[in-house]
């Protein structure tokens, strides 16, 4: 299987996290890709290329224009207001304050396009965005030209990035521009499958009113997980969307039978729709180890739901999502892809 990496990721190294009421070292690091990058080469997975530069086309598909100069300048701005530490949010548009005005200054307008506090903007974030988006534009475009699958280990992951949001460790939704990739590309249907221990609520967010993408994202319950607001059964779709999104929400310590049992019945959502291509956003925060979730699945289970993803029989286009444990984030990671690949 062809995967597609950019060094440039590393571009992105914010020093800080806001978590649990105080600034710890990023769940989110650049340290996750060198050891994904190591699994594969101990097991034959070597064949690794550079994305090529797709532009900003491609991006302004998905996201609104603002929010794309905003994520290019914020930084700069930053600066030029006399602040030298990372750019952390600390103002919202919150219920009953007008969230359709843009403040002028960049604190506002931080808060204004971020949807948490996590996740800060450092230097080289915006060049690290791109190539990550680069890197999904490059593995899809592969899938095109007739590889049947590919991998796309993206850094930053992007599920999390709505059309003007960013958070969640995401800036740029990776999937959600692939997925589009496809449509202009000739594609009548695409289905996302979004396997990461959060729910996808860029994606969802991106596609809600929409009948050409179906979402489907199995996730810890927003109840009790990150995002918190979004990813609920009863969320459907609407308008012409209607029906084509669906979630699945599990309970704290749900192991590879329960989540399995629902990966199942995505599965069979997703041959009943016949799409041309399915993306899967490929998140393995589900791992019974990984510091900021709660799903209990193993590392073996990882190979085997990759084989169920294979008896979809469809071209097959992996985005890299979440993964926080990282001194297995290789092995499962590549557990899925070997799985896939040993159909």
């Amino acid at each position: 299987m062809l995967t597609v990496y950019s060094p440039d990721h590393i571009k992105h190294h914010p020093k800080g996290e806001l978590y649990a009421g105080e600034f710890v070292t990023p769940f989110e690091m650049p340290r996750r890709m060198d050891i994904i990058l190591g699994r594969l080469a101990e097991t034959g997975l070597d064949e690794v290329v550079a994305p090529e530069d797709h532009g900003m086309a491609p991006l302004r598909r998905i996201h609104e224009n603002d929010f794309l100069e905003f994520l290019e300048t914020c930084w700069d701005q930053w600066v030029a207001a006399g602040y030298s530490h990372e750019v952390v949010p600390s103002v919202w548009p919150a219920r009953r304050m007008q969230q359709h005005r843009r403040p002028e200054d960049i604190d506002g307008k931080v808060g204004y396009y971020s949807l948490a506090a996590e996740t800060a903007i450092c230097s080289g974030t915006w060049e690290a965005a791109r190539a990550s988006a680069n890197v999904a534009l490059t593995a899809r475009k592969a899938i095109a030209e007739g590889c049947d699958s590919a991998f796309a280990l993206c850094r930053p992951p992007g599920h999390h990035a709505a059309a003007d949001l960013y958070g969640g460790y995401c800036f740029l939704n990776n999937a959600a521009i692939a997925a589009q990739a496809f449509l202009d590309d000739g594609a009548q249907r695409v289905a996302i499958l979004d396997v990461d221990f959060h729910h996808g609520n860029g994606t969802q967010d991106i596609f809600f009113q929409r009948d050409d993408v179906l979402f489907l994202s199995l996730h810890g319950d927003p109840r009790q997980a990150f995002p918190s607001f979004l990813g609920y059964e009863d969320e459907t779709g609407a308008g012409r969307g209607e029906g084509f999104n669906g979630n699945f929400p599990l309970p704290p310590g749900t192991n590879y039978g329960e989540w399995g049992r629902a990966l199942e019945i995505a599965c069979q959502r997703i041959a009943d729709y016949g799409p041309d291509a399915v993306v899967i956003s490929l998140g393995v925060d589900t791992f019974k180890e990984d510091p900021i979730s709660f799903f209990k699945l193993e590392s073996d289970d990882y190979r085997r739901y990759g084989s169920l993803l294979a008896g979809l029989n469809k071209p097959t286009l992996f985005v890299m999502e979440g993964g926080y444990a990282v001194e297995a984030i290789g092995l499962n990671t590549v557990n899925v892809l070997q799985g896939f690949l040993d159909r």
